[in-house]
C-alpha cells in the first residue's frame, strides 16, 4: 500500500457491522483501508481519537429545503451548508421547493446547481419535482442525475409546487416506474385536512393537532401504497408521524411493494402534550404527535418498519412563524434542525438503550442508500472519506444564536442534549465552517 494521506485511529469506529477498535487510512479523499488499532501504517497526517470520542461516517441528510434560488433571505447554500457542517452532516439533498423556480424542470436544475456549486460546504445532491406542469417530462431529469421526485397529496404551502391529486399521481407512478425511478410522498389527505381545516386557527396547539388528524396520513398512505402496488413505481413516504400506517408498510413490503419510510428527530423527541400554546416554532406539517405516537416510531425504527431518520429541515424568517401572535393556522410549517439531528436523535436514542451503530443505519447508511448515492453512508473501503468525530457523552445546551442555519429559530432551543460534533470530515479534509466552500455536487448513482 502507498503511504496514506492520512490515518484515523479511535477504540470506537462505527463500522457496518458494529462497533470496534480500528485505524481508517484515507488516499486521495477515499477510505483505502480499515484495519485494527495497532496495524503500523504510513500516513501523512495521523489523528488518534480521544478516549471520550467515536469516528461515526458523516451523516447524510435526504431531506433538506435550502429554499435557493428565490427565497434565500429563508436560508441558502451557504448558510444551510456551514449547519450541516457544523451538525456532522457531509452531504444533504436538497428538496425541489421552496425555492423559486422550484426543481421542476432541467433549466431550475442547472440553475440550482450553478448556485450551490459556488457555495456549499459539504457536498449537495437534489431531488427533482412531481407536479401536474411536470408529468410527462420527469425522465430528463432522471437522466441528468435526480435522486428522485418529490410530491405532495396536500397544499405544499408554496403555489409553484402544487399537489398532485390521485389521478395525476398514479400517471407519475406509471411514469417513474417505466425507468425504475424513486417517488417520494408527503402523504396527506387533502380532502380529510380541508373538512378540519377550520379548526386549525389560534394559539391552541390541540387545535392545531386536531386539523391535520392522523387520519389524514393513514388514508394517503392507504392510497399510496395501493397506486405504488398497482404500478410497480418505487415509493418512499416522507416525515412520518403517524404510527398507524406501519403496519401497512410491513403489510406491503411482505407484499412485493417496494416501499421506504422516514420520520424525523421532531417526532422523536417531543410530545404534543409538551408543546405549550402559541408555540410556533413546533409547528410542522405532519404535526407533532402525542407521546404515545412518539414511543411507536421509535419501535416502528428498531422493528425496521421505519428505515431512516432525516430533518426535514425546512426554515423561514421569523415574522412567517407568526411568534407575536402564535397563531399555528397563520404560521410557516417548519423546523429548523439541520446542525441538530444528529445530538437530537443519539439523545433519545441512549435513553432508550440504543446504539450509535444504529444512529449512523438510521442517518447516514439509509439515506445515502435511498438518494442512490453509493460513495456515501458508511465507514468501508471504497467510500468517500466523510466523517463525523462524536463526544457522545458530552452535554450541551443548545443556544439558537450559536446554530449556523440562517434565522436563530428552533424548537430544540435551551434544550439539553448529548452529543457534541468535535470535527467533521468530507473526503478525508477536516472541515471549518469558515473556510472557502469545498463541497462537491453529486449526481445520482455516481461514485
Amino acid at each position: 500500500m502507498t503511504d496514506l494521506d492520512l490515518l484515523l485511529r479511535a477504540e470506537r469506529v462505527v463500522l457496518p457491522d458494529g462497533v470496534r477498535p480500528a485505524a481508517v487510512g484515507v488516499c486521495e479523499g477515499r477510505i483505502a483501508t480499515v484495519t485494527s488499532l495497532d496495524t503500523p501504517l504510513p500516513a501523512a497526517r495521523v489523528v488518534d481519537l480521544g478516549e471520550d470520542e467515536v469516528l461515526l461516517p458523516g451523516l447524510v441528510d435526504s431531506h433538506v429545503h435550502v429554499n435557493e434560488p428565490g427565497r434565500t433571505e429563508w436560508e441558502g447554500f451557504a448558510t444551510a451548508t456551514r449547519a450541516a457542517a457544523a451538525g456532522g452532516v457531509t452531504t444533504i439533498v436538497d428538496m425541489p421547493l421552496n425555492s423559486v423556480p422550484p426543481t421542476i424542470d432541467l433549466r431550475a436544475l442547472r440553475l440550482k446547481r450553478e448556485i450551490a456549486g459556488a457555495k456549499s460546504r459539504v457536498d449537495v445532491a437534489f431531488w427533482g419535482g412531481a407536479v401536474p406542469e411536470s408529468l410527462g417530462r420527469l425522465r430528463e431529469l432522471w437522466e441528468h442525475g435526480v435522486s428522485g421526485f418529490k410530491c405532495f397529496l396536500v397544499d405544499s404551502g408554496s403555489p409553484e409546487f402544487p399537489a398532485l391529486d390521485l389521478g395525476q399521481l398514479e400517471a407519475a407512478m406509471h411514469e417513474i416506474a417505466a425507468f425504475d425511478g424513486l417517488l417520494i410522498v408527503h402523504a396527506e389527505d387533502s380532502a380529510v385536512i380541508e373538512h378540519h381545516a377550520a379548526s386549525a386557527g389560534g394559539p391552541r396547539y390541540a387545535d392545531f393537532l386536531s386539523s391535520r388528524p392522523r387520519g389524514a396520513e393513514n388514508l394517503a398512505v392507504a392510497h399510496v401504497i395501493e397506486l405504488a402496488r398497482r404500478t410497480g413505481c418505487r415509493i418512499h413516504l416522507l416525515h412520518i408521524a403517524s404510527p398507524d400506517v406501519l403496519p401497512m408498510i410491513e403489510s406491503a413490503r411482505h407484499d412485493g411493494v417496494r416501499v421506504s419510510a422516514e420520520t424525523c428527530p421532531h417526532y422523536l423527541a417531543f410530545a404534543a402534550e409538551e408543546i405549550g400554546d402559541g408555540a410556533t416554532t413546533y409547528k410542522c406539517c405532519p404535526p407533532i404527535r402525542e407521546g404515545s405516537a412518539r414511543e411507536a416510531l421509535w419501535r416502528g425504527l428498531e422493528v425496521g418498519a421505519l428505515d431512516l431518520v432525516v430533518t426535514d429541515h425546512s426554515p423561514s424568517p421569523p415574522d412567517l412563524k407568526c411568534l407575536d401572535t402564535g397563531d399555528f393556522a397563520r404560521a410557516w410549517g417548519g423546523i429548523s434542525s439541520l446542525q441538530l439531528g444528529l445530538p437530537v436523535v443519539w439523545t433519545e436514542a441512549r435513553r432508550r438503550g440504543l446504539g450509535l451503530d444504529d444512529v449512523a443505519r438510521w442517518m447516514s447508511q439509509a439515506p445515502a442508500r435511498l438518494a442512490g448515492l453509493p460513495a456515501k453512508g458508511a465507514i468501508e473501503v471504497g467510500r468517500d472519506a466523510d466523517l463525523c468525530v462524536l463526544a457522545p457523552d458530552e452535554e450541551f445546551v443548545v443556544d439558537p444564536l450559536r446554530l449556523h442555519h440562517r434565522h436563530p429559530i428552533t424548537p430544540y432551543a435551551e434544550q439539553r442534549l448529548y452529543g457534541v460534533v468535535r470535527s467533521t470530515w468530507l473526503r478525508g479534509a477536516e472541515l471549518d465552517v469558515d473556510a472557502d466552500p469545498r463541497g462537491r455536487l453529486l449526481q445520482r448513482g455516481t461514485s
